[in-house]
């Protein structure tokens, strides 16, 4: 029998006409600039959906596209004038690595993409901030299809800043209390650790990284990965699991929309306390 598929897509609908209200209610829209650095195709697709989805919720977009010969200085100092004039600011990745260090010079409150060191050590401590838009958007797949971790075991392939380790985070603070295994490409009898999950979540950016062998009858299957192939867009998980899962997301339309309507709530939240 095939896994039921999780509708991110759907949910993500709910979620924006649950922000779309809230907007309404505003005395001004929510303000978000978006910084592009080149033409990358990928980055242009996901500006596009960012696009989309703000003018459904009412969120102001502002998109600022740079040429590949920007300096540190010419982006540092265009992100301190966004600091002080809009309620959310991303830097687009992939970035060219001599202009990384720029995406600390945008305010914590402001970054809405949730990955400021600050806010990623207000996460470690358990206190409130922004949150990382894929590891939240997971979190909140996961309880809005009946799929509520306290209590579960919960494995993570894949351990990344920007979706892994802080998604592990999340998963095991209190009020939330799954129990959490954090496993990588170096993780030795990986499918040993698979297999005892009620709920996998595999994010590693590699096809067939997890396949039916490696999955508990039953189980909860998170696809987080994006792999374009000459067939398509493809996850991190074997066509295969679908047989042995219980529940399953698509890709496309799984996480990735769950990531795109957790920015729209981050730049609501932020506007809200501006």
């Amino acid at each position: 029998m095939s896994a039921r598929l999780i509708d991110g897509k759907k949910i993500a609908e709910e979620i924006e006409n649950e922000l779309k209200a809230k907007v309404s209610k505003m005395d001004t829209p929510p303000k978000l600039s978006v910084i592009q650095v080149g033409d990358d195709p990928a980055s242009t697709s996901y500006i596009k959906a960012k696009s989309s989805a703000a003018k459904r919720v009412g969120i102001e977009l502002t998109h600022h596209h740079l040429s590949t010969d920007t300096t540190e200085s010419g982006l540092s100092s265009l992100i301190g004038r966004l600091n002080s004039s809009v309620d959310g600011i991303i830097v687009q990745l992939p970035l060219p690595k001599r202009l990384e260090s720029a995406l600390n010079e945008i305010e914590p409150e402001n970054d809405v993409d949730g990955f400021h060191p600050a806010n990623l050590g207000r996460l470690v401590q358990g206190k409130s901030g922004m949150k990382p838009c894929t590891p939240a958007g997971i979190v909140e797949l996961l309880y809005r299809s009946g799929n509520d971790p306290k209590g579960k075991n919960v494995v993570i392939v894949g351990r990344s800043t920007i979706v892994g380790k802080p998604l592990s985070l999340i998963l095991s603070q209190k009020g939330v209390d799954a129990t959490v295994t954090l496993c990588h490409s170096r993780t030795s009898n990986l499918q040993s650790f698979c297999k005892e999950a009620d709920v996998l979540i595999v994010a590693v950016g590699s096809p067939d990284t997890v396949t039916a062998a490696m999955v508990k009858p039953g189980a909860i299957v998170v696809d987080v990965g994006v792999n374009p192939t000459d067939s398509g867009l493809v996850g991190d998980v074997s066509s295969d699991v679908k047989e042995i899962a219980g529940q399953l997301t698509p890709v496309p339309g799984g996480v990735g929309p769950m990531t795109v309507a957790m920015l729209m709530s981050n730049t609501v939240d932020s506007a809200s306390k501006n």
